[in-house]
């Protein structure tokens, strides 16, 4: 097997006493792991951080086999680590990443979508421009999974004007009306999320709170501790942003 491929590294774990195996997600080929030899030197540590762009080669002699990786560095977004907001960002986005998406897997649309994510935050450290494309990543990263939120017309009415809910339930909008007596019980649904465009940051907190929900209850039950951490430390720095 030989793959030679942009990718943007999503993790890197030690392995043995100089080497990583890094996850890095790839346009045409989705999540692909390598073992890098020397991952750990002072030459490579810079460029395998979560979040860089590199030009990447696989190398393995069966499909089984975990493929020798060689990289070079494309894009770094090592500068933006002395910003703890957008680390926080580019720490959670990458993490849900190669938690959530199976190996092998292509997610084209999912790529496109973490590149121009990364590359917002890049843009505008302080969060106003990206804190909005973050929501929609967790909302299609959740519907390329098969957890999609369906916010087409209202669970109870079938009407599609007027949607100002979500069910924590079904995953379905709810309009006004639906929502009667139950609107207490059910999640706002911010209008961004419906016509696009900007978002206040009550609406971006909002968004969060309805794919927070999912992400935890559908992808990341088995690694709630560990993964979604990275989460509550970017909220944590989004409301004192916000403050």
């Amino acid at each position: 097997m030989r793959l030679q491929t942009e990718a943007i590294v999503c993790a890197v774990r030690a392995h043995g006493e100089h080497g990583a195996i890094v996850r890095a997600f790839t346009p045409a080929d989705g999540l692909q792991p390598g073992f890098v030899r020397g991952g750990r030197s002072r030459r490579l540590r810079p460029v395998l951080m979560a979040g860089n762009l590199v030009q990447a080669e696989y190398r393995a002699r069966t499909e089984e086999q975990l493929a020798q990786l060689s990289v070079e560095l494309v894009e770094s977004r090592g500068a933006l680590l002395a910003e703890p907001l957008a680390a926080a960002a580019i720490d959670w986005a990458t993490a849900l990443t190669a938690s959530a998406l199976p190996e092998g897997q292509p997610y084209p649309r999912l790529y496109q979508a973490l590149h121009g994510l990364l590359a917002a935050v890049e843009a505008a450290p302080a969060a106003r421009g990206w804190a909005a494309a973050l929501v929609r990543y967790e909302l299609l990263l959740l519907s390329e999974l098969g957890y999609g939120l369906d916010l087409s017309e209202c669970a109870a009415t079938g009407v599609t004007e007027d949607l100002a809910f979500v069910s924590p339930k079904s995953g379905r909008a709810v309009s006004r009306d639906g929502a009667g007596a139950y609107a207490d019980r059910l999640m706002k649904l911010p209008p961004f999320l419906l016509a696009g465009g900007p978002a206040s940051w009550p609406e971006t907190f909002d968004g969060l709170r309805i794919t927070g929900h999912f992400l935890a209850r559908d992808l990341l039950i088995e690694r709630q501790s560990d993964v979604l951490a990275a989460r509550e430390r970017l909220l944590e720095r989004l409301r004192r942003a916000a403050a």
